[in-house]
């Protein structure tokens, strides 16, 4: 059973897939990401792989007939690509050279841009679940991307949010972030020629980075190739400092906020960033969402953003010293 539910008190769409309840954990001696197994090439650097287990298809099947009145169903359309970052079963992001992060942008882009055009999507993401404490169930080094039929309830309250701003002010809500986290400066922990890294004013976790984008861009397809490069330097040292934290790899969710396929005009008021999740508050403490936080969507952060921003800023230059010496 696959179909997309309506949750008519949150205006929004739950996506029900029965079959992910047969997703292999962790599997013990073979793994079928890793060359040798049947399923991928004998060898590849980067390499997008069908979602054995997808909650969206291009072909789904017809919703159960469970619903009626306000209890909405619809078809689970869209489609669920993963991305592999390496042949090599251990390597994550930071261990990824310089030109092979790059092949991994690339591909990012590609599946991205050919999505978006699919008929009946609205929107693509592209993200990354690390670590057991986020229930990852396969440790092969990927990503995932998916795309959607319909802006996902937190992407659609970002772009009312900045909507708003731009019809008070006729200013973009992001480059005010932006702004405001320059002049304050404590909560950037790294910077490039087009993005900036910091550790939100408002973050609800403790390393809870964000990318934004210094332009006025709202896809991966609106930035130069070499930008792109540049996003993908800056993410293999944000991760590679997330690890030297405790010296141990470091999990987290990381998610790209492209605008909706059809929003024309977002430039003026939205842009392209990246929201990290790290579900640490301690070397083997979880930040869990209890009762206010999931029943009332009440964030809370145990935690002072500003310490945080200059342990992980410390941490990323070390990473970068130890990255530059590989020659």
């Amino acid at each position: 059973m696959a179909e997309l539910r309506y949750n008519p008190l949150l205006d929004d769409w739950t996506m029900v897939a029965s079959n992910r309840q047969k997703r292999p954990d962790m599997p013990k001696g073979s793994c079928p990401f890793c060359p040798g197994s049947g399923k991928v090439p004998d060898d590849y650097d980067v390499y997008l792989y069908p979602n054995d287990f997808p909650v969206l298809s291009e072909n789904p099947p017809e919703p159960d007939d469970v619903g009626g009145g306000v209890y909405e169903t619809r078809k689970a359309y869209g489609r669920c690509e993963v991305v592999l970052y390496s042949k090599e079963h251990t390597a994550t992001l930071p261990d990824l050279s310089r030109p092979h992060m790059n092949r991994l942008m690339d591909l990012w882009t590609e599946t991205y841009d050919r999505l978006r055009q699919q008929p009946k999507v609205e929107y693509v993401m592209i993200f990354e679940n690390r670590g057991r404490e986020v229930g990852v169930t396969m440790p092969h080094p990927h990503g995932q991307v998916y795309a959607y039929p319909f802006v996902p309830k937190k992407v659609r309250t970002e772009i009312a949010s900045c909507q708003a701003h731009y019809e008070k002010t006729e200013r973009n809500l992001f480059a005010d972030m932006l702004y405001e986290e320059q002049v304050f400066k404590q909560r950037i922990v790294a910077e490039t020629a087009h993005f900036l890294a910091f550790i939100p004013f408002f973050t609800d976790y403790p390393f809870g980075v964000y990318v934004v984008a210094k332009d006025n861009v709202c896809h991966l397809t609106d930035m130069e190739e070499s930008v792109r490069y540049e996003l993908g330097v800056l993410l293999q040292d944000i991760v590679g400092g997330m690890d030297l934290i405790y010296d141990r790899s470091f999990p987290y969710m990381m998610v790209m906020h492209p605008a909706p396929v059809n929003e024309e005009d977002a430039q003026s008021y939205y842009r392209f960033h990246i929201e990290f999740y790290p579900p640490l508050r301690g070397e083997q403490a979880i930040k869990f969402n209890a009762s206010s936080e999931t029943g009332g969507w009440a964030a809370a952060n145990p935690t002072k953003v500003e310490d945080n921003a200059a342990i992980l800023k410390d941490c990323i230059k070390r990473f970068q010293v130890t990255k530059g010496g590989e020659g």
